[in-house]
């Protein structure tokens, strides 16, 4: 097989907040028994195997008695969770992603102002789960596919939006409702490294024959850039792992493209790379 060009994206792997939260977490294992996290940390299979071999273990049930310390995930969990955390005697250490923070702040900010809070994002991601409880009871969660009529009789609007969604979601959604409504406050709530990334794997897939883009499969953020690469029509596979990748979806490529979700790991991005060198790559990262 002929040698294969590699691009890879620059931005690729943890942003600051998922570097943040599991510096911590490792951090916490060494100093407290009876670790858990609610939810998984972050959204990455292999990640979270890693903490549970440290004794960081991921729970739904915040009233487990084995529960000592508890570490809050990067995405942020509900106020009435909080609330009920703050009532229990164990150890509460916070790891939500300080982007994320903002967004519940801007969230909480908009309901107290009066406005109709909407947060665009998806409903079932524990991120907008959060923002949700911070938008109150009347706030309604919006989707790329959002039908605008139940919105058409406000008057005023205040937006959020989840932080590892689109700019283009953002930019069409405030084009929509502009003829709607009288008043209109938008808080970009996206994540400027979620931007940067977007970008340059978008300009990397315009150069490629194919794009392998790596991250848990529950990872939204990681399913975004893959969308983005489908859209620029380009062959796109998402992968978690180098154990994924088929020799057969290199023939007759020449240059690939690689991208990887921000829960990604280094380890991981540098094992891919290294079997596609073996397939037929010659490790140039562009």
């Amino acid at each position: 097989m002929s040698k294969i060009k590699i691009l890879k994206a620059k931005r690729s792997g943890f942003c600051f907040g998922v570097r943040r939260a599991i510096k911590i977490a490792f951090k916490t294992a060494e100093k407290k028994r009876k670790v858990f996290t609610f939810g998984p940390l972050i959204h990455n299979p292999q990640v979270i195997q890693r903490l549970l071999e440290a004794g960081v273990v991921p729970t739904e049930d915040i009233d487990n008695s084995e529960i000592e310390t508890l570490i809050i995930r990067t995405h942020g969990i509900p106020l009435d969770l909080r609330q009920r955390l703050s009532q229990r005697d164990i150890n509460v250490v916070d790891a939500t992603c300080p982007f994320v923070q903002k967004a519940q702040k801007y969230a909480k900010l908009l309901q107290e102002e009066g406005y109709q809070v909407v947060i665009l994002g998806d409903k079932e991601h524990p991120e907008v789960k959060g923002l949700v409880s911070y938008g109150g009871k009347d706030a309604i969660v919006l989707g790329a596919n959002y039908d605008i009529g139940t919105l058409t009789n406000k008057k005023k609007v205040g937006i959020v939006i989840q932080t590892t969604q689109p700019l283009s979601l953002l930019k069409k959604f405030i084009n929509d409702i502009l003829i709607f409504v009288k008043e209109l406050k938008v808080y970009n709530t996206i994540c400027n490294s979620t931007v940067l990334r977007q970008k340059e794997t978008k300009e990397i897939a315009q150069k490629v024959d194919l794009m392998v883009v790596i991250g848990g499969k529950n990872s939204a953020n990681t399913t975004q850039l893959a969308k983005l690469c489908v859209n620029s029509s380009v062959r796109t596979y998402h992968i978690e792992t180098a154990s994924e990748l088929q020799e057969e979806w290199f023939k007759n490529i020449s240059k690939v493209g690689v991208s990887a979700g921000a829960s990604t790991p280094e380890w991981i991005i540098n094992e891919v790379i290294e079997r596609i060198r073996d397939i037929g790559g010659n490790g140039d990262n562009g």
